[in-house]
């Protein structure tokens, strides 16, 4: 099972994780994090440093944390997670939970190339409408709103409210699946033992229907597509014609001596001649 999990900085995704995780061995499974780490706009430099923050599932044998950056693959993972997914299926690891870097627009690739997405949420982050508004709730199969304990229980349970309104109005990304919206505490491990069942419920559904190999097939072909996207990227810049006329056009287009547009198709151009 690949699961993908996504939030805000800082609504507990790697405490989640933690709890899932020694929770899935203490039950006989084999865990794979994944975990993609923000990179440095500036430097590009990245911490990774997950593994601290899952301090006892690190320590677990039947457990395996590689943090990775994202440097500047977007869509939430790294640009060779999918590779690192597959290895880690191949060394017997029957559970992959990725973590993203963050939640956005454009961080959703995740949810492309896993067979569920689950989205945190913070208590009282939004309204029903708010809900609605953002594209990346329509993409989850499981919503958790997280932090449901002591002082914010109430206002957790008030956002559990709002989003199976939103949630109510959305067009399901699943025909055959109602997302579910439940309070989670990461703190307590309140409300684990739920999360899983309704995670073996869903991978239940999507077997029975054949929706499950379904997916698995048209991620596959997506990952096709998204490999020819960068290295026909990596191969224009490698190519020494192209590169030099980068500078220069880069230069236009700084000085706004020549449209985006025009220098792309320039060195498109001369890139295809040279293929030719």
């Amino acid at each position: 099972m690949r699961i993908g999990v996504s939030g805000v900085p800082g609504v507990g995704k790697s405490t989640f994780i933690e709890s899932l995780g020694n929770f899935l061995v203490d039950k006989g499974h084999k865990v794979a994090v994944l975990a993609v780490d923000p990179s440095s706009a500036i430097s590009g430099g990245s911490i990774l440093g997950d593994k601290t923050r899952m301090e006892l599932l690190s320590r677990r044998p039947e457990a395996f944390i590689r943090p990775s950056p994202a440097g500047e693959t977007l869509g939430g993972v790294a640009r060779r997670t999918r590779e690192t997914m597959l290895i880690a299926e191949a060394a017997g690891y029957d559970t992959v939970l990725i973590e993203t870097v963050g939640v956005g627009q454009s961080e959703t690739t995740v949810s492309r190339m896993t067979d569920m997405f689950l989205l945190m949420l913070l208590p009282a982050g939004g309204d029903e409408l708010q809900g609605i508004k953002r594209g990346i709730v329509e993409l989850a199969d499981l919503i958790l709103v997280n932090k449901a304990d002591g002082d914010l229980k109430l206002a957790a349970e008030r956002s559990v409210a709002d989003y199976r309104k939103a949630t109510a109005f959305l067009a399901p990304r699943q025909d055959d699946w109602q997302v579910p919206v439940e309070p989670y505490s990461a703190l307590e491990g309140a409300g684990l033992e739920n999360v899983w069942e309704i995670v073996t419920a869903f991978k239940a559904q999507r077997k029975a229907s054949g929706q499950f190999d379904r997916s698995r097939a048209a991620q596959s072909v997506k990952w096709m597509w998204a490999e020819i996207n960068g290295r026909l990227v990596d191969r224009l810049k490698a190519d020494p014609q192209v590169s030099a006329r980068i500078a220069e056009l880069e230069a236009g287009v700084r000085d706004n001596m020549i449209s985006p547009t025009t220098a792309a198709d320039e060195l498109i151009d001369i890139f295809v001649r040279r293929s030719d």
